[in-house]
């Protein structure tokens, strides 16, 4: 039998800087089989819309769907309805996959049986704050020990980075649900888990990754992460773990901490005030120490000026965010 097909579906908005690169990468993909992408583009504030008419223009087995609402589900949705590979391989504009990324996911996608396969999200900055994110993003301090994030030994895993999907699998689980602007990945691999598929992750997949550039950039990412994670956590309260409540309860108890010290302080108690800052000090303890391990296995020292920050952004924003909730709302 032949190489299955294989169709790349790319959902992209306000990618004009990435979006060419990332898609001839994909373009000079190692795999002999039949392979075509489909761009979902977005309303963007630059010229992605141009870059991805150029795209297809130039390459007959790139095509172009418009995206109104902009949102990833929804483009991800519209792009696989237009697409027609058995396999399924989800890109984000701004990613780019090594050239035997294709043909490695086929093969361990044969090779195991599974539905969806993934492997590392492989962070990767170009300037000394990107860098600093990117080695956060890569520790289980920062992100906890998904090996999507810290990598590990190939295996069923609860979910993965991006996906090379069973055409099959998503028309079983009825594709992304368009109520999920963010968390869209990890709630699918949920359903196609529950519908007794196999989610694998294995380390020979590697996509970099590149990471924000600013601070304020990354606190909205993370907000962003944990409302919509929260969101899973309601409608599937059985997903909940204490990997997903560390920093909810980190953020709530160095909240109220703090409000208690200030107690103190209004009160003239000093020992409110002491026991009120024991939360922030073990974090920043905790922190400082991480901070550290993390700049001496990358090499570079000098990162320990930012970590403790994009540390605290990271966990405080990812926090604040699953304590608020009312993401889907």
């Amino acid at each position: 039998m032949g190489l299955p097909s294989v169709s790349v579906v790319m959902p992209v908005v306000n990618e004009e800087r990435h979006l060419r690169a990332s898609v001839l990468r994909i373009l000079d993909q190692d795999y002999a089989g039949s392979l075509d992408v489909t761009l979902a583009v977005g309303p963007s504030r630059d010229n992605t819309a141009q870059v991805a008419a150029e795209l297809s223009a130039e390459y007959p087995n790139v095509h172009v769907v418009d995206n109104p609402s902009g949102a990833t589900p929804t483009g991800l949705n519209l792009a696989i309805n237009s697409s027609s590979g058995d396999v399924v391989v989800r890109v984000d504009g701004h990613a780019m996959i090594p050239r035997d990324y294709i043909s490695t996911a086929v093969d361990v996608l044969e090779r195991t049986g599974a539905d969806n396969v993934g492997g590392v999200m492989a962070a990767e900055g170009t300037g000394e704050f990107e860098k600093a994110v990117a080695a956060a993003m890569t520790s289980k301090f920062g992100v906890g020990g998904a090996s999507f994030h810290v990598g590990g030994d190939e295996g069923p895993a609860l979910t993965v980075y991006l996906g090379c999907f069973r055409r099959s699998a998503l028309d079983r689980v009825g594709g992304y649900d368009e109520t999920m602007e963010r968390a869209q990945d990890w709630e699918m691999n949920l359903r196609i888990r529950n519908t007794g598929g196999v989610v694998y992750f294995t380390p020979d997949l590697h996509v970099t990754y590149r990471p924000r550039h600013s601070l304020r950039a990354l606190a909205r990412q993370y907000y962003d992460y944990g409302r919509w994670r929260r969101e899973v956590a309601t409608r599937h309260p059985e997903t909940i773990s204490v990997r997903y409540l560390a920093a909810p309860v980190t953020v709530a108890a160095i909240s109220g901490g703090l409000a208690l010290s200030l107690a103190g302080v209004v009160s003239g108690r000093g020992g409110l005030v002491a026991l009120g800052l024991m939360p922030a000090g073990v974090y920043a303890a905790g922190n400082a120490a991480a901070s550290a391990s993390v700049a001496a296995r990358a090499g570079e020292p000098a990162m320990m000026r930012r970590l403790p920050t994009v540390f605290a952004t990271m966990h405080g924003a990812w926090g604040a965010g699953f304590l608020r909730g009312g993401a889907g709302r």
